[in-house]
Formats: C-alpha cells, sequence, structure tokens
C-alpha cells in the first residue's frame, strides 16, 4: 500500500483513495472530516499543541466511530503544514484503537507508524458530509464586520475589508505566499497550533506584514482549533506581526479587545484624514 503526503488536508482529491496519508494539517475534527471524504486508509495528522479540550487530536475519536486507524505526530517533533518531515522526524503522540491494534504507540516515528497502517483493517464507515461553518462574530451593526471562519478553505472574495477570525494554524503550508490568505482583509487572526515561537510556525504573520495587514495568533491553550467561535469567545493573542503593533495590538489580549482597538483606532485615522 502506498504512503502518500500532503500539507494540508484542503488539497486532498480521489487520488488519496485507499492510501495511507500523513498531513501537515493538525488533528481536529475538520481535518479528519476531509481525510475521511477523500477515503483515505488510514490518517497521520499533527496534534497541534492538542491544546484547549483536546481540539488538536479531536479526530481521532471521530475517525474511531467508521473504522479507520488514525495518529497525530507530536507538534514538538515536526512543524505544521509540513508533512514530509512529518513523515522523516515526527514521533507519534497519540493513537485511536484502530491504530493501536495495527501496533503503532506513542513514541514510535511517524515513518514506521505509517508502515504499520499500512496493514489495518479498512475503514468500515461514512461520515456526513462536511458542511462549511461560516458565521457572523459580534454586532453585525459594527464595522467592519467580523466573520469567522473554522478552516482557511472557506475564506471568501467577498471577505475583502472584513475582519477574518480563521480557525486554521498560522503557519503557511505552501510555498506561495500569496496563499497566506486569499483576500485582502483589513486584519486577521489564526490560531498558533501550539507554536514556541519557532518562525516556521507563525509565517504567515510576516508575509501578511508585508501586505499590510494586521495580523495575530491566538494561543492554543485558550481557544480549540478550527473553531472560529471559540477563538472569538476565549482566545488569547499570543503572537502578533508589526502591522498588528501598529494598530495596538499585543500578546494577552483578547480577540474581542483586539478587534475594538482596531475599530477605534480606523476611527481615530478617519477623522484625522477628514480634519
Amino acid at each position: 500500500m502506498e504512503i502518500v503526503t500532503e500539507d494540508s488536508v484542503t488539497t486532498l482529491g480521489g487520488w488519496h483513495s485507499g492510501k495511507v496519508l500523513v498531513a501537515g494539517s493538525h488533528g481536529g475534527i475538520i481535518a479528519g472530516m476531509l481525510a475521511a471524504q477523500a477515503r483515505v486508509h488510514a490518517v497521520i495528522l499533527n496534534d497541534a499543541g492538542v491544546g484547549k479540550d483536546a481540539a488538536g487530536i479531536a479526530s481521532l475519536g471521530l475517525l474511531e466511530s467508521i473504522g479507520m486507524a488514525a495518529a497525530t505526530v507530536d507538534r514538538r517533533s515536526a512543524p505544521m503544514g509540513k508533512a514530509e518531515l512529518a513523515l522523516a522526524s515526527g514521533l507519534i503522540s497519540h493513537a485511536n484503537y484502530h491504530a493501536l491494534a495495527s501496533g503503532v504507540r506513542p513514541g514510535d516515528r511517524c515513518h514506521d507508524a505509517a508502515q504499520k497502517l499500512c496493514h489495518t483493517p479498512a475503514p468500515y464507515g461514512r461520515l456526513p458530509r462536511f458542511v462549511e461553518k461560516r458565521y457572523s462574530l459580534g454586532s453585525a451593526r459594527r464595522q467592519p464586520p467580523v466573520i469567522g471562519c473554522d478552516s482557511v478553505c472557506l475564506v471568501r472574495p467577498g471577505d475583502n475589508g472584513k475582519i477574518v477570525v480563521v480557525g486554521s494554524h498560522a503557519a503557511l503550508h505552501a510555498p506561495d505566499p500569496r496563499l497566506a490568505l486569499a483576500v485582502d482583509a483589513c486584519a486577521a487572526f489564526f490560531h498558533d497550533a501550539g507554536c514556541r515561537g519557532e518562525p516556521e510556525g507563525i509565517s504567515r504573520l510576516p508575509v501578511l506584514d508585508r501586505r499590510g495587514i494586521p495580523t495575530a495568533a491566538v494561543d492554543h491553550r485558550t481557544a480549540r482549533i478550527g473553531d472560529a467561535r471559540s477563538m472569538w469567545e476565549s482566545g488569547v493573542i499570543s503572537f502578533c506581526n508589526a502591522a498588528a503593533a501598529g494598530v495596538g495590538w499585543r500578546c494577552g489580549m483578547t480577540v474581542p479587545e483586539a478587534v475594538a482597538c482596531y475599530r477605534a483606532t480606523a476611527i481615530s485615522a478617519a477623522q484625522r484624514v477628514c480634519a
């Protein structure tokens, strides 16, 4: 059986069906649903630091319910969005029942675990089709509006000029910097996915800084990855780019506080122009 790698589960297609997948995505619910939708044989994801409510490994139980073997690599052993590095140097941190039954154990090298998953039985069930989750956050009357997207793939062209709160991790998963964010939002938030300050863990931030977009990462201990509403309700900023600092954002600020700060700064700037 073939072992394949993908930096993001958002790029999965029919050619992944029946294969063992190692992906650079977090191990949350959305990633698991996309892997199941692609009908992979088994999957290894990144635990994203596990985080609030164990959201970084939430897909393991979900996939266990359909008979799919699934595991995660330790975020400290492999960066987000880098599947080849995960396969080469990642260490298994968590595994569901079917992965454990195939011999996978915490501490295994990812490559060895993937080899074991080639021999696990095929999934016997199907999950409901993945449903996109987008929503307005905060008061709809305040400007600019805040849009929540549980995954970066849910950002739409109409989000230009809005504040976007995105449940995806803050690491680039593709060499093209234009893919850091597909729209010219006026401000953005991503999830830090257990980043400890290493540049690749928050590599979207400097790219968006060069585009003049204030961008922050939210601490994985304060909000569930893959859940923009959780980021809005309890997320606390862990990292900011220079553009974000320029509008008054700082580490330790909540997401709603940062949005209010941005709006106040924008109003002040508009008043100076009018004067």
